[in-house]
């Protein structure tokens, strides 16, 4: 027999009531607001462009300070400045976007184990039928074989889905900037908002809100003012001349880019009224499906139906509520799509 002194037990039971301390810190459970908040509040990427904004910051506060600051050096701070608020405000909606994604993504794995599970169940007590068919001889092996395959295959998609939940799962709490190993656990996503903006409102003051566009609306910018400092007598012509045809190209490539995001706001626009649609149509098939599971229960009280297509009805009607959920995830990542492209949160969960 092993006896522990009292210095070891207390070291044991302390030891144990850390680990379980740890344990507690190690599960956190996320709404899928929740989960946006905390990346936008302490994710690396918005963490990187905050702290870019605040250099930003500091620097044209300097600039602005000495006295021997000249036209040029002011103006590029401010539109570094500028130019990091917009890219912070951009960082988010992306963030916003990937948590969004990542997070349903893991829900919709947590989904697909259940209704896998449920089409699993099915699975075997088919195969059983089928066997006792045979046995009965009004069936054939084909069709003994044909459930197993479907069970076969039914339980490898069950497989996968277990196996890629966890990572789902990790990669969401990476970019959260949770510590490796931590349990989560994802509460029903909230139904979407409806889309209450129009596409001409989204599309208008873009080169304000992209990144990209406040680039080369600022290179514009910079381009004219250089054409001004060089419009005068006293510098050469050739110096105008080239100031001119700089001017003319940051023109062009503005023109450029803001068409492109603008086409590009249309159709994520269009995504998202194809996704209302989408969750539309699922909502009606769900509907059907409780309809027809209520009316084989109805018919198995009534003795002219079978357990079994009692059974098939459930797994029926969890595929129709499945498929509503999938198709309101699909809405939320085409509103987030829209927010990214846009520059204007319409998921109402970047704030």
């Amino acid at each position: 027999m092993t006896h522990h002194t009292p210095t070891v037990r207390i070291l044991t039971v302390l030891l144990a009531l850390s680990l379980g301390h740890a344990a507690a810190q190690d599960a956190v459970k996320l709404t899928l607001s929740g989960a946006v908040s905390r990346a936008l509040a302490s994710g690396p990427d918005v963490t990187t462009a905050r702290a870019n904004l605040q250099k930003a910051q500091a620097n044209l506060r300097a600039v602005r300070a000495d006295p021997t600051s000249i036209i040029t050096t002011l103006t590029q701070a401010e539109q570094d400045n500028a130019a990091a608020a917009i890219t912070l405000d951009s960082t988010k909606l992306n963030v916003a976007q990937t948590v969004i994604s990542q997070y349903l993504a893991a829900y919709e794995a947590g989904g697909r184990i259940a209704l896998n599970s449920a089409q699993v169940a099915l699975d075997k007590r088919n195969l059983q039928i089928a066997q006792a068919r045979l046995a009965a001889r009004v069936a054939t092996q084909l069709d003994v074989n044909r459930a197993q395959t479907s069970l076969n295959s039914d339980t490898q998609a069950l497989a996968d889905a277990q196996a890629q939940l966890p990572v789902l799962k990790a990669g969401l709490a990476r970019t959260l900037g949770l510590p490796t190993g931590t349990a989560l656990t994802l509460a029903d996503p909230p139904a979407p908002p409806k889309l209450g903006t129009s596409l001409a409102t989204l599309q208008t003051g873009l080169d304000k809100r992209l990144p990209s566009l406040s680039q080369a609306s600022n290179g514009l910018s910079f381009a004219a003012l250089q054409v001004r400092l060089a419009d005068n007598d006293y510098t050469p012509a050739r110096t105008l001349e080239d100031a001119r045809t700089a001017q003319a190209n940051a023109q062009r490539s503005l023109d450029d880019a803001v068409k492109a995001a603008s086409t590009g706001v249309r159709d994520a626009y269009r995504a998202v009224q194809n996704a209302q649609e989408q969750v539309d149509i699922a909502r009606q098939q769900s509907t059907n499906a409780q309809t027809t599971l209520t009316q084989a229960r109805a018919r198995l009280k009534a003795g002219t139906a079978a357990a079994v297509e009692v059974q098939q009805a459930e797994v029926q009607a969890q595929q129709a509520d499945f498929a509503v959920v999938q198709a309101q995830d699909g809405l939320w990542k085409a509103l987030a799509a829209l927010g990214a492209a846009s520059g204007v949160d319409v998921t109402g969960l970047a704030k």
